[in-house]
């Protein structure tokens, strides 16, 4: 799947519950400023859930692996609560997180991330991904802490 997102708020999703709660704030922002919310969830083989096809030894198509997890990530979404007065759209990028966020937030207004998502170690304040799109990210870059830690 491509990104072509020319404007609007980009906001990276892990599927980590503090993924909900920085959805949640860039969908607020999004509404205040009338533009749209692009969610993005960064996938690979190994943490992409697997589609209904792939039973025995069958490994299914990329084309299948991304639509479930944009099923996956459009109940998150659901879950976020986010009002339905923000307009979404949802995006399964295959690769490198950084790599993706920044590419796909490039002619965007913000990019939006949480501070620590799946892969975070109790007592660091950034994760590698957020640490890594705040120092290179062409758009202002918006780090939603994560008090539930």
């Amino acid at each position: 799947m491509e990104a072509d997102i020319t404007s609007g708020i980009v906001v990276g999703h892990d599927g980590s519950r503090a993924s909900g709660a920085v959805v949640r704030r860039a969908g607020d922002l999004a509404k205040r400023l009338g533009v749209t919310l692009h969610v993005v969830r960064v996938w690979n083989l190994a943490t992409a859930p697997r589609p209904d096809s792939m039973v025995g030894g069958y490994v299914p198509p990329f084309a299948e692996f991304e639509q479930a997890v944009v099923a996956d990530l459009k109940d998150d979404c659901a879950a976020a609560g986010l009002g339905d007065d923000v307009e979404i759209q949802l995006y399964a990028l295959r690769g490198q997180a950084t790599e993706c966020l920044i590419t796909a937030a490039a002619h965007a207004e913000m990019l939006v991330v949480g501070a620590r998502g799946a892969g975070g170690f109790k007592g660091l304040r950034f994760g590698s991904t957020a640490t890594q799109v705040v120092r290179h990210s062409p758009v202002p870059v918006l780090v939603v802490p994560n008090f539930s830690h």
